[in-house]
């Protein structure tokens, strides 16, 4: 489990001119017990599509940083791609994505 995913758990994040790849920017969404968390990324000028899918496997919560090379020239349309490539990965593989 990486240190960025424990701040955000805790309060202790980046924010604003800050803040790295892996902050939020959209409301996390559950699906199939799995939590979608969009974190879009400004990169020249668009923003690429990315997200953090989380699922607690066996009292251990397992994440996967899901990337693609999407972009787009608002972060609420990168958000709302983040999730629907979220639900798509999560349908294809379920808890395969953290292998």
């Amino acid at each position: 489990m990486g240190m960025s995913f424990l701040k955000r758990l805790f309060g202790g994040g980046e924010t604003g001119a800050t803040a790295g790849a892996d902050t939020p920017a959209g409301a996390a969404v559950e699906h199939k017990g799995f939590t979608i968390q969009p974190t879009p990324f400004s990169e020249g000028g668009q923003y690429q599509t990315c997200a953090m899918i989380t699922k607690e496997v066996d009292g251990v919560v397992k994440e996967h940083r899901l990337v693609r090379a999407d972009r787009f020239p608002s972060a609420d349309l990168a958000v709302e791609h983040s999730i629907r490539k979220g639900r798509q990965v999560i349908d294809e593989q379920g808890e395969a994505i953290f292998r």
